[in-house]
């Protein structure tokens, strides 16, 4: 008797792999757009549900965004079905314009995702999403293109607190293979053809394809595979920062630290220490810009005057201190 399609297996071993040993009725949610990917992920963790006694659902958001959005909607939740989940809801939103309409639209997915997931409550409830290997080779080139630093260039966490993302280890290709293999009919987001759509659809469409001609199909596990190496870079420098921040550097205030000790760190310490540190105080989140501002107050200072920083903050430095603070606070205090 044959097994599965090739295709078919590695998405179920993704799955598997992805959430090792969780307890019986764990209850695991898939957010799915109804595209292969999603779709390819839903019928993966349906099928390793019911192995290993997890509790299968799907969430789908509608953004609104396009006029049939609710019928694809709809269609997406059939196919769900049919991929083996019949505990399926549908979330509807509104997406504002903070940010652009992409990051917007990101951002209420998660909060209506996180808002059904808490709604149903169940046993360590988990999020899976349908990230594959492509989709962070494309995050790596887009923040290599935008000057970001390490965390940025180590791409999409595999997980996140409750959100895993069991496919970044296979590729889009794979997805739609099974798909196909297991009749599923997908929907294909028409953004991401058009001339005009989103600059991660120029990348995927133009970008990508010229770079797998000139250096090989090679070129995308090899992204990934660089993101994977600077995650953990970034973990460890992160974690390094935190550990700095609980010593002598900070004074008897919580608003303010020592620019000698602070300057002594090694920078890429001492950046990532003082993004933190502004960002605790609820300044944020941080630029690259902001974070430069912030050091040159530490290591190169001239008598410059204080900067602003997001959410009405502003950090100076009086004293041999760097100060972070909000105006209304430096009110109340007598």
């Amino acid at each position: 008797m044959s097994g599965p399609h090739p295709a078919v297996a590695a998405c179920r071993v993704a799955v598997r792999d992805a959430l090792g040993d969780l307890e019986l009725g764990t209850r695991i949610w898939v957010a799915c757009s109804g595209g292969p990917d999603s779709l390819a992920l839903a019928a993966a963790a349906s099928y390793v549900g019911r192995k290993h006694g997890y509790l299968v659902g799907a969430i789908i958001v509608d953004h609104g965004l396009q006029p049939d959005s609710a019928v694809v909607a709809e269609r997406a939740a059939h196919q769900v079905r049919r991929a083996g989940i019949h505990t399926v809801h549908i979330e509807k939103v509104i997406v504002g314009r903070s940010g652009g309409q992409e990051a917007a639209a990101r951002e209420a997915r998660y909060t209506a995702l996180e808002a059904r997931i808490d709604r149903e409550g169940g046993l360590a409830p988990l999020l899976l999403t349908g990230h594959t290997m492509d989709d962070q080779a494309e995050t790596v080139l887009l923040a290599l293109a935008r000057g970001s630093g390490a965390r940025a260039l180590s791409g999409i966490p595999a997980r996140r607190g409750r959100i895993v993302r069991p496919f970044l280890n296979v590729r889009r290709k794979d997805t739609m293979m099974a798909c196909e293999a297991l009749g599923l009919d997908p929907w294909h987001d028409p953004t991401n053809t058009i001339e005009d759509g989103p600059r991660r659809s120029a990348l995927r469409s133009k970008v990508m394809p010229a770079m797998i001609e000139v250096l090989g199909p090679g070129v995308v596990s090899g992204l990934a595979r660089s993101a994977a190496l600077l995650q953990a870079d970034a973990d460890e420098l992160d974690r390094q920062a935190r550990s700095a921040m609980g010593t002598s550097v900070s004074t008897v205030r919580s608003d303010e630290w020592r620019c000698d000790m602070l300057a002594a760190l090694p920078d890429a310490i001492r950046t990532r220490m003082l993004k933190m540190l502004a960002e605790n105080r609820g300044a944020g989140p941080l630029t690259a810009t902001h974070v430069a501002a912030l050091d040159s107050l530490v290591t190169a200072w001239k008598g410059q005057g204080a900067i602003s920083l997001p959410g009405g903050f502003e950090a100076r430095r009086e004293y041999g201190r760097l100060v972070i603070s909000h105006p209304s606070e430096e009110e109340r205090r007598p």
